[in-house]
C-alpha cells in the first residue's frame, strides 16, 4: 500500500467545548458559519415536525 492509496482524513469543522484559543479569526467566522446553518437546518426540522404534529393532532379530533 502506498502513502497515496490512503483515504484522507475528514477535518471536524467543529466540536462542541473545542478549546478555540489556538484558532485564527477566520477559522473562528468559519464555525460560526457552520453553526449557524446547522442551527437553521435544525429549526426547519422542528418545524416540520410541529407541523406534521399539528396536522396528526387535527385529525384525531
Amino acid at each position: 500500500m502506498s502513502l497515496f492509496d490512503e483515504e484522507p482524513k475528514r477535518r471536524v469543522a467543529h466540536e462542541i467545548g473545542q478549546e478555540l484559543s489556538l484558532l485564527s479569526v477566520a477559522e473562528l467566522d468559519e464555525r460560526i458559519g457552520i453553526l449557524r446553518a446547522e442551527i437553521t437546518r435544525l429549526e426547519e426540522e422542528r418545524t416540520r415536525k410541529g407541523s406534521s404534529k399539528l396536522a396528526a393532532e387535527a385529525l384525531f379530533r
